[in-house]
Formats: C-alpha cells, sequence, structure tokens
C-alpha cells in the first residue's frame, strides 16, 4: 500500500520557485507629468482652483515621474463628464470600461511572458490574476483564460482589491503552488487601469489629488515554476522565502473604498515614516537565516510607491543611490501601477543586468530583496537569489 507521506512526497517539486519569464504591457495613450496638471484641471472644469492647481503642479513636479500610461483619453471624459467630477456616481461607467479592459491588458503582458517562456500555453497549470481596478464575476481571470484560451482546468485564484503590496502576495501565492505541485507552471498576471480612481480636484482631500498625481495603468505577468527544463526554460530569479506584516500603529494610513463614485483613495498618515521605521525589522527577519546584515550587498526591487519613501528607505537603511536605481526608472517612465510596480522593476532589472554585461540577473549579486507596500499598512517581503547570465 502508498502511504499519504510518499503520495505527498511525490506531489511536491525538488527544487524552489523560479521566475522563468516576464512580461509587461501599458494602454497606448501616453501622458505627459509635466502638462498633466493643466489637462487634469481643464478636463476636470476646474480651471478656476487656481491656488488648489498650483498644488499639483509642485506634487507633479515633486513625483519623479516624467511620463505615465492611462486608458482614459481626453475623448471619453469630454463624452462621460460624471467621471471627472470629484463625487459624482458613476461606478457603472467605470466597471464598464475596467471589466473588459483589464483582462485585455493582462492578456497582453501574458503573451509576452508566454512567448519569451517559449513552451506551449497548455502547460500552465495555475492563474493567478490581480487587480485594484474593479469587480466583477466571473472574474477577470475567467476573461483571461478565455481570452488566452487557456485549458479549462487551469487553477485559477481571483485577488481583488489588495493594492501596492500585492506584486510580492502574487509571487509568495505562486512560490507555494509551484513548490507543492510537481510540474506546475503557474501564471502571474497583475493589471491595473486608473479609471476606477481617476476623479477631479477636492479643496479639502489633498490626499485624492497626491493619487492623481502618481499613478498610472499598467500590466505585468510572469510565469513560475520549479525545476526548470534544462535547456528549455531560462531561470531568472528564484524564490527563497515570502512573508507578509501588518506594520504597528499604521491603521488608516493608506484606504481605498468602492463607492458609487468609483474607488477613493485617502492617505491618512505619515507613509513614508512608518514604512522607512519599520522596513529594516523585515529585512532582519528575511535575511537574518542568511547571514546578511549589509543591506548594500543585496539588489532591491522595491515597490515605486512615490519619491518620499524612496528617499527615506534609502536614508534610514544607508543604501548606496543605485540601489534603487531600477524601481526609480520604474517609477519616472510609468508612475505607481500599484501590483503590477514591482514586476515591471524585476523586468527593468534583468534587462538592464545582461546589458551591462554583469555576471548574474540581478545586478551581479547573487541575493535580493523585493518590497511591496500597500493599504493596511501591510508589506510583503520576498527573497530572491539571482541566476548566471549565461
Amino acid at each position: 500500500m502508498v502511504t499519504v507521506e510518499e503520495i505527498r512526497r511525490a506531489q511536491r517539486a525538488e527544487g524552489p520557485a523560479t521566475v522563468l519569464a516576464i512580461g509587461t504591457a501599458t494602454p497606448l495613450n501616453c501622458v505627459d507629468q509635466s502638462t498633466y496638471p493643466d489637462y487634469h484641471f481643464r478636463i476636470t472644469n476646474s480651471e478656476h482652483k487656481t491656488e488648489l492647481k498650483e498644488k499639483f503642479k509642485r506634487m507633479c513636479e515633486k513625483s519623479m515621474i516624467k511620463k505615465r500610461y492611462m486608458h482614459l483619453t481626453e475623448e471619453y471624459l469630454k463624452e462621460n463628464p460624471s467621471v471627472t467630477e470629484y463625487m459624482a456616481p458613476s461606478l457603472d461607467l467605470r466597471q464598464d470600461i475596467v471589466v473588459v479592459e483589464v483582462p485585455k491588458l493582462g492578456k497582453e503582458a501574458a503573451q509576452k511572458a508566454i512567448k519569451e517562456w517559449g513552451q506551449p500555453k497548455s502547460k500552465i497549470t495555475h492563474l493567478v490574476f490581480c487587480t485594484t481596478s474593479g469587480v466583477d464575476m466571473p472574474g477577470a481571470d475567467y476573461q483571461l483564460t478565455k481570452l488566452l484560451g487557456l485549458r479549462p482546468s487551469v487553477k485559477r485564484f481571483m485577488m481583488y482589491q489588495q493594492g501596492c503590496f500585492a506584486g510580492g502576495t502574487v509571487l509568495r501565492m505562486a512560490k507555494d503552488l509551484a513548490e507543492n505541485n510537481a510540474g506546475a507552471r503557474v501564471l502571474v498576471v497583475c493589471s491595473e487601469i486608473t479609471a476606477v480612481t481617476f476623479r477631479g480636484p477636492s479643496d479639502g482631500h489633498l490626499d485624492s489629488l497626491v493619487g492623481q498625481a502618481l499613478f498610472g495603468d499598467g500590466a505585468a505577468a510572469v510565469i513560475v515554476g520549479s525545476d526548470p527544463v534544462v535547456g528549455v526554460e531560462r531561470p531568472l530569479f528564484e524564490l527563497v522565502s515570502a512573508a507578509q506584516t501588518i506594520l504597528p500603529d499604521s491603521d488608516g494610513a493608506i484606504d481605498g473604498h468602492l463607492r458609487e463614485v468609483g474607488l477613493t483613495f485617502h492617505l491618512l498618515k505619515d507613509v513614508p515614516g512608518l514604512i522607512s521605521k519599520n522596513i529594516e525589522k523585515s529585512l532582519k527577519e528575511a535575511f537574518g537565516p542568511l547571514g546578511i546584515t549589509d543591506w548594500n550587498s543585496i539588489f532591491w526591487i522595491a515597490h515605486p510607491g512615490g519619491p518620499a519613501i524612496l528617499d527615506q528607505v534609502e536614508s534610514k537603511l544607508g543604501l548606496e543611490a543605485e540601489k534603487l536605481r531600477s524601481t526609480r526608472h520604474v517609477l519616472s517612465e510609468y508612475g505607481n501601477m500599484s501590483s503590477a510596480c514591482v514586476l515591471f522593476v524585476l523586468d527593468e532589472m534583468r534587462k538592464a543586468s545582461s546589458k551591462e554585461g554583469l555576471t548574474t540577473t540581478g545586478e551581479g549579486l547573487e541575493w535580493g530583496v523585493l518590497f511591496g507596500f500597500g493599504p493596511g499598512l501591510t508589506v510583503e517581503t520576498v527573497v530572491l537569489h539571482s541566476v548566471n547570465i549565461n
């Protein structure tokens, strides 16, 4: 008789979960950050709010963002003025966009990842889909399965309304799935469209305006599996460990609420201060078993929540300027794309490492950390092991 333990052992993979491919996508509509304040106040019929517009200009200038991509166009916003008001019932209009466009943008990113992976899509066993942009049933995971033509038996996981930390959450889930299911190939997709959060300015809610200055649209996909097929699959990063924690004294620091007016965004506490104050504890817990205490000796994939977060983390840990180079590059070129951001940073790092002729996918270094920060405040910490570049 076969024992339960023998069955369990046969079900598990041998090696660690590994990122095997990465793909990214953005909408075609590109917005220049330097002209965005004029555009935003014009399209929302708020040009009379001159003092508020000046504040918004300063926010955009300090954001360190050069450009962002947005599905919402000037033409659409002119035809649907309720979307441009600060608090007009408009959820139906917003849902009509994101329910269709979130899976479509996810498909673009997924197709690129599958092409790079080089294996038939029939070998995808699991799908993890994450978005903060709209809720529907059957969900975006179902729609993407249909759009890509995945097997009907693919095992789906749908994550709604997680926010900016979820780029780490999906990797944590993918790691567990890949390592506990021999032969599993997990397609992970994060797709975010700001149509659900776009709104005009309000004098009494500057935190909403911060969101309008930072957020952009984008989708990223990765394929994760253990025991890569030699000569067929190209490993990029191994997922060594993953942890999630709620920061102390951070209740209500970042909130999002789905209402008739769409998804409202609230910043209620000093988010950069809370993150920088607590980040070393997460690092020590993650890297203690490896005997690593020098935070400049590892590569960094940090969520680009905003320049103030990055500046304070850099200062608190004494990080060298180049440590957050890939993160700052993604912030500059795309803005804050919520859950998709860290996967864009991961893609940027492996591409830059290869282009610069470095020895590993992690800027020539062996060990690295991926950090997701988001509502709660919740922090996801993933320890990465880079792979030699052939």
